[in-house]
């Protein structure tokens, strides 16, 4: 090789990676950006997250999670939490290793489609996040005032990515929640347990080669189970990075990346730039927290629904027909027009129109395989037509008209949901949620006291924070 071609291939190259400038944002982010507002909002995404855990313990897809647990040898039911690498089960008295409690707890948190919702991302920040964030706290003993932050960066890095990525990502049939969400969880894992700039770039290599997900899977347990590998998968490719394992820096956006497999080879650049900016994606995007343990695509078509039937005293047999005309794309998540469970209902406009209409509310109750088998409400699935009409993804809007047998013919226009960010719901709102979720799994932690340790949660080391909860 000639001295001229060996100064080419030793020259440095001219601008950073997708991975590398992840990595120095993160490495570089000052915790105290997150103040009292932002700290408030990962204290109720927290107590959100956890409760709908907790609240999912007894599902299908939660037990069987937890009898793989088992079988990995990682299961502990001593009660000590105090044995090293250990984690707790959300709403057990058990142990497991980090890696494998990450995993059952997001899929538990995950399988009721109850958890909360970012725009950019088109899918769940939270289940991929604190997962992962708490796992890998509780098995450290990390103080929890690096909670927050952790969840902000990972938060700042999974929306600049969906800006770019997850339109088109969820048009080819990805499930963003995973496929773009194992990357900020593991940014932020990666911040929390204090990696350097390069382990952070290996880390991300790492999750890259994890990164999977298929829309396909919606209406079926294997759904939360992609949000629970997500979360796994970012604490594997964190402890790995730290171990000293190594990973391409072009990842993300090489010739062969990231964005050439699961994209267009899209350029991330100018929304890396932005990471870090003086307004965080958190406080600009923010959280929706869900009002229906349902599907988002769902929700304001229900809140039309339920409005109209407050306000005429409407039943169900008193409705002919129910025609929905909502945002382009907003239907495509809603594939079950004939559920024959409670998990197919989560995913079913018609389902939720009848349910909303018969009972006049959308609770945990409404996904029973027996309320969703209902014959006067299976008889009325035919009786709702929904249409994406030509308006923009963002933002959304539901057009509901409701039409009754004695010809009255009513309208209701959605486009500001109540729980999103711009309407959040109130503390009161936000613990009568807790209270049923808790409920829901006959768990004796309430929700004030849920609420209160969230609150605290910068105080407590996350062993304490955790024992409390149990």
């Amino acid at each position: 090789m000639s001295a001229s071609s060996v100064a080419s291939v030793q020259s440095p190259r001219p601008t950073l990676t997708a991975s590398e400038q992840i990595a120095r944002f993160a490495a570089s982010f000052d915790a105290a950006r997150v103040g009292a507002s932002l700290q408030r909002t990962c204290a109720r995404s927290f107590a959100d997250t956890f409760a709908v855990g907790v609240a999912g313990r007894n599902e299908a897809a939660a037990l069987a999670a937890l009898r793989y647990v088992e079988c990995t040898g990682s299961f502990d039911t001593s009660g000590d939490a105090s044995h090293a690498g250990r984690a707790s089960l959300w709403g057990q008295s058990v142990f497991a290793s980090v890696e494998t409690a990450a995993f059952y707890n997001g899929i538990a948190a995950h399988v009721l489609d109850y958890d909360d919702v970012t725009v950019p991302l088109r899918g769940h920040p939270s289940v991929v996040l604190w997962p992962a964030l708490l796992a890998l706290a509780e098995a450290a003993q990390l103080p929890g005032e690096r909670l927050a932050a952790a969840y902000v960066v990972g938060f700042e890095v999974i929306c600049k990515l969906a800006r770019v990525l997850a339109v088109a990502q969820y048009d080819k049939g990805w499930h963003c929640t995973a496929s773009i969400g194992v990357l900020g969880a593991t940014v932020a894992s990666a911040w929390l347990t204090g990696l350097s700039e390069t382990q952070t770039v290996h880390a991300l290599g790492l999750a890259v080669a994890q990164a999977a997900g298929s829309r396909d899977n919606v209406g079926t347990e294997a759904k939360s189970f992609q949000a629970g590998q997500a979360s796994a998968a970012a604490v594997r490719a964190t402890l790995l990075a730290q171990a000293g394992l190594r990973a391409s820096a072009d990842a993300l956006d090489g010739p062969h990346g990231y964005t050439a497999l699961y994209g267009e080879r899209q350029d991330l650049g100018p929304s890396l730039r932005e990471l870090g900016g003086e307004v965080l994606e958190l406080e600009r995007s923010g959280l929706d927290i869900k009002q229906y343990p349902m599907c988002y695509a769902t929700h304001r078509t229900l809140d039309a629904l339920l409005a109209l039937r407050h306000e005429h005293g409407l039943t169900l047999s008193e409705v002919r027909h129910v025609s929905i005309r909502t945002s382009r794309g907003a239907l495509v998540p809603l594939t079950r027009h004939r559920p024959a469970s409670g998990l197919e209902g989560k995913f079913s406009i018609e389902y939720a129109c009848a349910a909303a209409l018969a009972d006049g509310h959308v609770r945990l109750t409404s996904f029973t395989d027996a309320a969703v088998n209902r014959p006067a409400l299976q008889a009325f699935f035919p009786h709702v037509v929904a249409a994406e009409a030509d308006l923009p993804l963002v933002p959304r809007v539901a057009d509901v008209i409701v039409t009754l047998h004695d010809g009255r013919v009513l309208r209701r226009r959605v486009e500001m949901l109540h729980g999103s960010s711009q309407d959040p719901l109130s503390d009161a709102e936000l613990q009568a949620k807790l209270a049923d979720c808790l409920a829901w799994s006959q768990s004796p932690v309430s929700a004030a006291h849920l609420v209160e340790v969230a609150r605290r949660m910068n105080t407590l080391a996350v062993h304490d924070l955790l024992a409390q909860l149990r």
